[in-house]
């Protein structure tokens, strides 16, 4: 996707990019005039996420296929994890891109894998990545 702000603006790399329902992706690229945004999804763009329940259970988002742009997969997830459908999941504020408590979506189901030793989870964005009409860029 690409913005009409660019390093004229203040725009620089790898800032979080966000519609009022929660984060959807970061800069990729800037020029003088506008900067592309890599989308939530996109395999280029990975998330440290946080899912909001009793034990802060945090894992990694990225594309989870081709077909459904709403939907992302959560990683790296604890064989322990105690994931329930609806629960809230945000940035955890790890990898220096996104600060911790951007919303991103909600946890749809989850299953083991790995012959059980770890967890993964389907999150519903909050975001429709395909009728974006406005976005803003956070800055630090």
């Amino acid at each position: 996707m690409q913005i009409d702000l660019g390093s004229r603006d203040g725009i620089q790399t790898n800032m979080p990019v966000l519609t009022a329902d929660g984060l959807i992706g970061r800069i990729s690229t800037v020029s003088y005039l506008n900067s592309q945004v890599v989308l939530i999804g996109d395999h280029d763009c990975r998330v440290s996420a946080l899912v909001e329940n009793a034990t802060h259970d945090m894992g990694v988002l990225s594309a989870s296929g081709p077909h459904e742009s709403s939907l992302v997969e959560l990683s790296y997830l604890s064989s322990t994890a105690n994931l329930k459908s609806g629960q809230n999941v945000i940035t955890s504020g790890l990898g220096g891109v996104f600060p911790k408590g951007i919303p991103i979506g909600k946890i749809v189901d989850a299953q083991t894998v790995e012959y059980g030793l770890a967890t993964e989870a389907r999150v519903k964005l909050n975001a429709n990545l395909g009728a974006l009409e406005e976005v803003w860029v956070l800055f630090p």
